[in-house]
C-alpha cells in the first residue's frame, strides 16, 4: 500500500495547474482545428436526426435521447466501422435505446436515413 503522503505528493505534481495550462496552450491550435472541422459535421447530422424525429412525430422533449443515439452511430463512422460490423453495432445501440423507452421504428429510421446503415443480416 502506498504511503498517503506520497499519494498526495504525486497528485500535487500531476495537477500542477501551470503545467496543465502550458500543455493546453501548446495543444490548443490543433484542438481548435479539430473542432472547427468536426462541429459542422455533427451539426448537420443532428439536423438530419431532428428531421427524422419531426417526420415521425417525436415529442421535442425526447429529442436529446434521439440525438444521443445519433451521436453513438456517428462515432461508428468516425472509427471507420462499416458494413455488417456497423449494422450489428447499430443493432446493439437500437436495443439499448429501445430499452430506455425510445421508439424502435424511429431509431431504425435514423440508422437508415441519416447514416445509411442497413439492418444486420442474420443473428
Amino acid at each position: 500500500m502506498m504511503d498517503p503522503a506520497k499519494r498526495i505528493a504525486n497528485w500535487n505534481v500531476k495537477y500542477n495547474t501551470e503545467r496543465i495550462k502550458a500543455t493546453l496552450d501548446e495543444k490548443r491550435p490543433a484542438m481548435l482545428a479539430s473542432v472547427t472541422a468536426v462541429f459542422p459535421m455533427i451539426t448537420a447530422m443532428e439536423l438530419q436526426v431532428k428531421q427524422v424525429c419531426d417526420g415521425a412525430g417525436v415529442p421535442t422533449r425526447d429529442y436529446p435521447s434521439y440525438l444521443a443515439f445519433g451521436r453513438s452511430l456517428w462515432a461508428l463512422g468516425r472509427k471507420e466501422i462499416s458494413g455488417e460490423s456497423a449494422a450489428k453495432e447499430a443493432a446493439v445501440q437500437i436495443a439499448k435505446w429501445k430499452a430506455k423507452g425510445l421508439v424502435e421504428a424511429v431509431l431504425q429510421g435514423i440508422r437508415t436515413d441519416v447514416f445509411n446503415i442497413a439492418a444486420p443480416i442474420g443473428p
